[in-house]
């Protein structure tokens, strides 16, 4: 498959009233043309800020970006906001956590879609509106000509968020972010949410961003797993690589806190101890190491994202992959 966007050494840093928050340190990965590519990690480690800043949506007076960030041999970051418009929704589209606050509550969301198509095509109301009707069927809503004249409210979670995807794939885009798509959702509808999007990946070739802190979510869908800690990528894995030779004590800790079918009953899961550290002033050296049962001397110095047990899996970390294997045995059984 070709490499139809690639982020080289992404940094993204905010001028806050405390201090410079270094909410993105170094990202680099690429995503291939039908591909599925999660992004985990917990709150604040830079998943959502890294999506945002490849639409050029974290683009303000206090923001500093650099790295770059090319789409089909494109460079966005050093494009002007109109230029970065026709990309933005034209070949990169995004749907976000929470589409009850992505919807404006007083227009029909058929008017939303009609209005969005037509500021980038040359298309009439009738043309557009129809445009909506197919969109709705295609996310699998009923009876879409009726349901293109409500408002969001009167849509349930499931049903709002398959309207996001709709209006995210209107003009055929080749890349999809998807930012907790499934969030707030009950498990039936977010196994629906999953489902729709490996159909439109299968059927339409969609190259797929989905982040998310499920590791359930990732196992039904992703390709290849990027994990995040504290802004940087700690492992760059296929979804196999992953789940069965992990390399990164911070994704020992993410499996570990899995509820599994054959753990014995009453067992205590494992868990990460500490909190995530303060983007204002990060850890010098290996940004885990303050929460990692396994430090030692050498995590005082930042440990490079590279493979080290061959191939295309990249960890940071700097124990021996032998040593991984014994250690993490007591973490995931």
């Amino acid at each position: 498959m070709s490499t139809i966007l690639k982020v080289d050494d992404l940094n993204v840093s905010f001028a806050t009233e405390d201090g410079v928050v270094q909410a993105v340190g170094g990202v680099s990965f690429e995503l291939r043309a039908g591909e599925v590519l999660a992004i985990v990690g917990e709150s604040g480690s830079g998943k959502s800020v890294t999506a945002q800043t490849i639409t050029g949506l974290t683009r303000a007076s206090n923001a500093r970006i650099t790295g770059t960030v090319t789409y089909r041999g494109r460079e966005l970051n050093g494009l002007e906001d109109d230029e970065l418009r026709d990309v933005r929704g034209e070949q990169i589209a995004m749907v976000f956590q929470d589409p009850m606050s992505s919807l404006n509550p007083v227009y029909r969301v058929g008017d939303q879609i009609t209005e969005m198509i037509r500021a980038h095509r040359d298309l009439s109301k009738r043309e557009a509106a129809d445009r909506a009707v197919e969109l709705l069927r295609s996310v699998g809503i009923p009876n879409p000509e009726r349901r293109v004249r409500h408002y969001p409210h009167e849509f349930s979670g499931g049903m709002r968020q398959r309207v996001m995807i709709a209006m995210a794939l209107a003009l055929e885009p080749d890349v999809l972010i998807a930012d907790e798509p499934t969030t707030a959702l009950d498990v039936t509808v977010q196994a629906q949410i999953l489902r729709l999007l490996d159909q439109l990946n299968r059927d339409r070739d969609l190259a797929i961003i989905l982040i998310t802190h499920d590791l359930g979510v990732v196992a039904e869908i992703a390709d290849r797993v990027l994990v995040m800690y504290a802004g940087q990528i700690v492992e760059n894995a296929t979804l196999d690589e992953t789940f069965y030779d992990p390399q990164h004590p911070y994704t020992w800790g993410l499996l570990g806190s899995l509820m599994r079918l054959d753990q014995t009953r009453g067992a205590r899961l494992a868990q990460i101890p500490g909190q995530p550290p303060s983007l204002l002033a990060p850890p010098k050296g290996c940004r885990f190491a303050p929460r990692c049962p396994h430090e030692f001397d050498k995590c005082s110095e930042l440990p490079p994202l590279e493979p080290r047990v061959g191939g295309s899996h990249l960890d940071r970390c700097w124990l021996d992959p032998e040593e991984k294997k014994s250690r993490r045995v007591q973490v995931i059984s």
